[in-house]
């Protein structure tokens, strides 16, 4: 992704062996100067409402990594070419940028993060966050298991949902149970609360309080490098999950939950996104047969 200037008046996104124009008004929407934008808030202090509808440049140049614009409505401002490829590229934030790592059963030395004071503030932490976009999981040793500490801990991430199990979920066999979860059934590969929508959590948190028992070995399997192994080999496979919608549905005395998705979610850009799979709770719809 480039960007590069016709005539000192024109700015041009070069992407994929394509070009096209980035609009002058788009680009004065986003001016950042002080006397425009907060510093403090990154909310703008002017209403782009109220400018005038026909914005061209002026004059234009490159310098270095960023690019200089001056406006008809004299208005002048620096950008970061950088933030604005990124944002074209639909990417957001820092964490945004960070490439998926597929990975198998071959997977070794992945580095366990070890919890202790201060971590929250940390350059430890964000390493940890980085680790989890990267790998799709993270492993976190020592954290405290007094006084529900796994909510604060989750806090520190994001916010904590509360569900219909409650703040958390107490995963122990016991009679008459809702969920399999609270049996000691052998479950296999699957994602938690697929009837829900927005599909929550965005991270679940497993934190092991005690464990006085053998077996029940927990397993990981990365549904992106699944989701990429069937995009690769087995197209229209891929094509049918991830545009036919299943319903995914959970029921007990108090509640009905229900959700209809793709089970492997893309994003706007067709990029993968997040796997729905529950093998205990799906139901295809009826189709025709092709």
């Amino acid at each position: 992704m480039k960007i590069e200037l016709i005539n000192n008046k024109k700015v041009i996104l070069e992407t994929d062996g394509s070009k096209k124009e980035i609009h002058p008004f788009w680009l004065r929407e986003r001016v950042a100067e002080s006397e425009h934008l907060d510093p403090g808030t990154q909310q703008r202090l002017f209403d782009p409402a109220t400018m005038n509808f026909k914005i061209d440049i002026d004059e234009a140049n490159i310098d270095g990594d960023y690019l200089n614009i001056k406006f008809n409505d004299g208005i002048c401002s620096k950008y970061e070419i950088k933030k604005l490829s990124s944002e074209f590229a639909g990417i957001d934030n820092e964490l945004d940028s960070i490439e998926k790592i597929q990975w198998d059963c071959n997977l070794k030395n992945i580095k366990n993060f070890e919890y202790k004071d201060g971590f929250f503030e940390s350059r430890e932490m964000y390493e940890m966050l980085v680790s989890f976009y990267q790998y799709g999981f993270v492993i976190i040793k020592n954290i405290p298991t007094k006084n529900n500490f796994l909510i604060q801990f989750g806090n520190s991430i994001g916010s904590v949902k509360r569900t219909n199990f409650g703040e958390h979920f107490d995963v122990k066999s016991k009679p008459n149970p809702n969920d399999l979860a609270y049996t000691g059934l052998h479950l296999t590969p699957h994602t938690d609360n697929p009837y829900r929508n927005p599909l929550p959590p965005c991270i679940q948190i497993l934190h092991c309080i005690e464990n006085e028992v053998s077996g029940g070995y927990s397993t990981l399997v990365d549904g992106y490098t699944v989701s990429e192994l069937l995009k690769k080999e087995k197209k229209d496979y891929y094509d049918i999950l991830s545009t036919v919608k299943v319903r995914f549905r959970f029921i007990d005395k108090d509640v009905v939950l229900e959700s209809w998705s793709e089970l492997i979610h893309l994003d706007q850009n067709k990029k993968f996104k997040s796997v729905r799979f529950s093998t205990r709770l799906d139901y295809v719809p009826i189709l025709e047969k092709k």
